[in-house]
């Protein structure tokens, strides 16, 4: 076939097969499969897929989703990883904790509290049976090696970030550290798709949810559409901004200040608002807006 635009949905495998056919001279478009749904009529086939496809790449207002680098998806699966070693930990941790509760034995939430009470009681010889000690001594030892994991991963997302100039000039902005800057630079690239920083906030689910209609805004709370992982992380720092801007005078810490003393400290719209704000400065080839 002659070189052509090729469009396809961006469903499982499309990163590869994006840059597969893109190294054939074909110019590839990614359409968001929830943006396809809308525009399938009829049985769903092979035909009727690809017609839904056609049709939702003809829309102007649906954006097409850029193919990751090899370095992107590399960098994406220490990330995912990383989650998956984070949320097993939390279920060993409540489940040590559960299960030492049926013997009387509270500890309090967190994973450090677990580390100390179970080493301390692997200790002693008389609080427990031998057959449970030998059950939690195996639950401790696998809690140190998803610790091990866990650390692992993010010795190698900093070391991949200092090699990266996008990463290396996001951490720059105050609450971005080397996570979430490779978690934003997997997730924005070098920013390219985006014409403003608001408009990465609204893909990221940072802007208010609307229900506007004859003439009439109501905004309701934040939409969070998009990627839930660097949602959160964008507000755990944004967190820490809150948290330390009592010790500043610069403009941002001044306008934070500001924000704690009429709305509270713990608020949560005041992380949404730092959260979008930063945002707007992340992007590089975004426009200022």
């Amino acid at each position: 076939m002659p070189n052509c635009n090729l469009v396809m949905g961006a469903c499982g495998t499309f990163n590869y097969w994006g840059c597969e056919i893109s190294q054939l001279g074909f110019q590839i478009e990614l359409i968001p499969p929830q943006h396809v749904k809308p525009f399938l009529t009829g049985n769903k086939n092979d035909y009727n897929d690809a017609y839904a496809i056609l049709i939702a790449s003809q829309q102007a207002h649906i954006r097409s989703v850029p193919v990751k680098t090899l370095e992107q998806q590399d960098s994406q699966t220490i990330h995912k990883m990383r989650e998956l070693a984070i949320g097993q930990r939390t279920a060993l941790s409540n489940q040590i904790r559960g299960l030492l509760l049926e013997y009387g034995i509270a500890i309090t939430k967190g994973i450090e509290n677990v580390r100390k009470e179970v080493a301390a009681l692997l200790g002693e010889e008389r609080v427990l049976t031998a057959s449970f000690k030998q059950v939690l001594s195996q639950l401790y030892k696998l809690l140190q090696v998803l610790d091990e994991s866990i650390e692992t991963y993010n010795q190698q997302i900093k070391e991949q970030v200092k090699n990266n100039e996008i990463c290396v000039n996001l951490q720059s902005i105050p609450g971005i550290g080397p996570i979430v800057a490779s978690s934003y630079f997997n997730e924005m690239g070098n920013g390219s798709g985006y014409t403003k920083g608001r408009d990465v906030s609204a893909s990221l689910g940072l802007v208010p949810k609307q229900r506007s209609t004859g003439g009439k805004s109501v905004l309701l709370g934040v939409s969070k559409r998009g990627n839930r992982y660097l949602r959160c992380l964008l507000i755990q720092g944004a967190t820490s901004v809150v948290s330390r801007a009592k010790y500043k005078t610069d403009q941002l810490s001044l306008w934070i200040n500001r924000l704690v003393q009429t709305r509270g400290h713990g608020n949560y719209s005041i992380k949404i608002g730092i959260s979008s704000k930063i945002n707007r400065f992340l992007s590089p080839n975004c426009e200022s807006d």
